[in-house]
């Protein structure tokens, strides 16, 4: 049983262990990950299965949660797959995650159970005093595969219901953010169906996050998501941020990524010392 996120790890013993070489690449590598360790002690290593992206945010954001965030409060947070479905018959094209004798018809009804999950687990974490005690209740979420996976279906539909917000937005002449553009650019999702088949239907299975969908995470989740991306080290997206123009009153999460593909997470914040 493959561990969803490992035990933390020295920042800088991981580096070593993994970049041996003397590579251009390796030394790229060890300096970016030497410009982290000023900043954060550890690494988390993330289970690399194409759902990286989503647990690593996820983690991230579970773990240091102090409240329930609003748009999880809303009253019909929990309607939305009828909402949608009730518009969008394409939506019952949803590809679940792999269950063993599903009748038709039950698509929305599931989608709703890991909505209610993903509430009850925010709320519940959210609520613990301690942060060793929010860490640890993670810990114990994220080895307990079947509600891990339910949690990534229902940031996967929500990052749908964002993204068809977003592409009404743009229709109807609204102000929309530049990466909602980019989204729909692409031949693949010209339109939030064609996002849902060739995109987010396949995150978890022949695919991970794109770059742009990212973008489309952290605007669903009304997070900014901070990526230190090693293989830019010395250029200016060495930092990335997602929105690069993010709400002020958006807490932060941050990962860290050597390829753009694959997401562990730097834990355990340096004492800045003050000059």
């Amino acid at each position: 049983h493959k561990l969803s996120v490992a035990p933390e790890m020295d920042i800088m013993e991981y580096c070593i262990k993994e970049w041996r070489g003397n590579t251009t690449v390796a030394k790229q590598m060890k300096k970016g990950y030497e410009a982290v360790s000023q900043k954060f002690a550890f690494i988390r290593r993330i289970r690399g299965d194409n759902y990286c992206a989503l647990r690593a945010t996820l983690f991230q954001a579970l773990s240091q949660a102090t409240q329930l965030p609003s748009w999880l409060q809303s009253e019909d947070f929990t309607m939305l797959p009828e909402k949608l479905l009730s518009k969008y018959d394409w939506i019952k094209q949803w590809k679940p995650k792999q269950k063993l004798g599903r009748k038709m018809g039950e698509i929305s009804d599931e989608i709703k159970e890991y909505l209610i999950l993903l509430r009850k687990k925010w709320k519940n974490i959210s609520e613990l005093e301690a942060a060793n005690e929010r860490r640890e209740a993670c810990e114990e979420l994220f080895k307990n595969e079947e509600e891990e996976y339910s949690l990534y279906e229902a940031l996967k539909f929500l990052m749908l219901n964002t993204a068809i917000e977003l592409y009404n937005d743009d229709k109807n002449g609204r102000r929309v953010p530049v990466f909602s553009w980019l989204l729909f650019a692409r031949d693949t999702s010209c339109n939030p169906c064609q996002l849902m088949h060739n995109h987010l239907n396949q995150i978890g299975h022949s695919g991970g996050l794109e770059q742009v969908e990212m973008f489309l995470l952290a605007y669903t989740l009304r997070y900014t998501i901070q990526v230190y991306r090693l293989y830019k080290y010395s250029t200016d997206e060495f930092i990335t941020l997602y929105p690069n123009d993010p709400e002020e009153d958006w807490p932060v999460v941050t990962l860290i990524t050597e390829d753009d593909r694959h997401y562990n997470i730097p834990v355990g914040m340096c004492q800045e010392t003050v000059l």
